[in-house]
């Protein structure tokens, strides 16, 4: 499998990954939503995800022409699990976070960057 299906595979399973997320948060709160509930914060969190889901999708067929997409997902989940890396080491009632939803975001970041195009084929933007 080249690097552009790999990458392609990627995004699909990181998109569905976002969508997922509500799921996620009712199935494994401890690894997945913060104590006590927060519900109007986790719908937030679940909308902005769900509709990053629904764009990953879109970018997984043409990937050279979604890198800003593609970067901003990588650098948006560093900064996140950086985040609540921090927040988990705090507070002990957050410690499921550091077996949950933060190695996902670095392991996210990390595939997405390793496969990601290192500039855009596209001819729409700035130069």
């Amino acid at each position: 499998m080249n690097r552009r299906r790999l990458l392609q595979v990627a995004l699909v399973v990181t998109g569905l990954a976002a969508l997922v997320l509500y799921p996620l948060m009712r199935l494994w709160p401890s690894g997945w939503a913060w104590s006590p509930s927060q519900h109007e914060y986790e719908l937030m969190m679940v909308g902005i995800y769900a509709t990053l889901g629904v764009f990953l999708l879109i970018a997984a067929r043409h990937p050279e022409a979604h890198t800003s997409l593609i970067w901003f997902t990588v650098s948006s989940s560093v900064v996140h699990g950086g985040i609540m890396t921090v927040q988990a080491l705090i507070d002990s009632t957050e410690h499921g976070h550091l077996v949950g939803d933060v190695p996902a975001l670095f392991i996210i970041a990390a595939a997405l960057a390793a496969l990601a195009p290192r500039r855009s084929t596209s001819r729409i933007g700035y130069r």
